[in-house]
């Protein structure tokens, strides 16, 4: 009885802020998935279904896309804002990638890409998205905005769990099992070509997420440890602002000393998304919360 009411409850919550417009996502918002929904959420508006401002779920696609995707948009493991934060850039590991419009709730680019953990927009109109452990994934891919499905490029890589592209160093940043590697990226009339410039091995097996700090750092997740990497000096030292295995997703702002974090509590998923400085933890029972992503650090 206590769980329907509580679904009762979330689905008004959903009505509510389903007939609510966005155009962008408001700056200091929080972009969380999971399963077959996407949330945008105002912490400053409550701790709970209060602060949920904004709601998608993969049921919603039906017109734009073909029927297997709402299959394989299950479960959402990914959601960055995108575009100016007009848009979002949504990963599932149930095999699929796709680009969803925040104001028209349509969806813009889709394609079937093996168990996908995470992708990043590379300029051009171009998408790389990192494929985690499948028969057909294993592998770093590479799609055009507009060309839904169409396999431009493939490289191996054993666990893809993260992509970044660095815009000032103009690098494609990837994170595996062991290892993160950096591409160059060559465009031409011929179309787009990867080249790797190196790699390095992680200090903990596991690589799981992967999020840039400043020009000069990313923040990487494993197993057991949160580290820096330092783009330049290659180096990994550990993250002495948190340090939990299982780390899900994790956002910091050297600025305002800000972080934001998931991480797995019930298998490989959560119902809290935790906040430091100031400190909150957003409380989410009804859905498998997978990451979250901080809009305009």
């Amino acid at each position: 009885m206590k769980k329907n009411l509580l679904l009762l409850f979330f689905l008004s919550c959903l009505c509510q802020v389903h007939g609510q417009v966005l155009s962008v996502v408001p700056s200091g918002a929080l972009i969380a998935c999971g399963e077959d929904k996407v949330l945008i959420i105002d912490p400053n508006k409550g701790n709970d279904t209060t602060a949920i401002i904004w709601s998608w779920s993969v049921h919603e696609a039906k017109a734009y896309l073909p029927e297997r995707y709402q299959k394989l948009l299950v479960p959402f493991d990914e959601c960055k804002p995108i575009d100016d934060n007009t848009k979002i850039l949504l990963t599932s590991s149930g095999g699929a990638t796709c680009i969803l419009d925040i104001e028209s709730r349509k969806i813009e680019f889709y394609a079937h890409t093996p168990m996908a953990h995470s992708a990043d927009i590379i300029p051009g109109g171009f998408i790389a998205v990192a494929n985690s452990t499948h028969p057909h994934g294993n592998s770093l891919e590479i799609y055009h905005r507009s060309k839904p499905e169409e396999l431009i490029l493939k490289d191996t890589l054993y666990s893809g769990h993260g992509v970044v592209w660095h815009p000032q160093k103009e690098r494609l940043f990837v994170l595996g099992f062991n290892d993160i590697r950096c591409y160059k990226i060559k465009q031409g009339n011929d179309g787009i070509d990867l080249q790797l410039d190196y790699t390095d091995t992680l200090p903990d097996d596991g690589g799981h997420d992967l999020s840039q700090v400043d020009l000069y750092r990313f923040l990487i997740t494993t197993h057991q440890h949160v580290f820096i990497y330092d783009i330049d000096k290659r180096e990994f030292t550990p993250f002495d602002k948190l340090d939990l295995p299982h780390v899900k997703s994790i956002n910091y702002s050297p600025h305002s000393d800000h972080l934001v974090y998931t991480k797995a509590e019930e298998s490989w998923w959560t119902f809290n998304i935790y906040l430091r400085n100031p400190d909150k933890t957003v409380h989410l029972p009804f859905l498998k919360l997978y990451k979250v992503r901080v809009v305009a650090f």
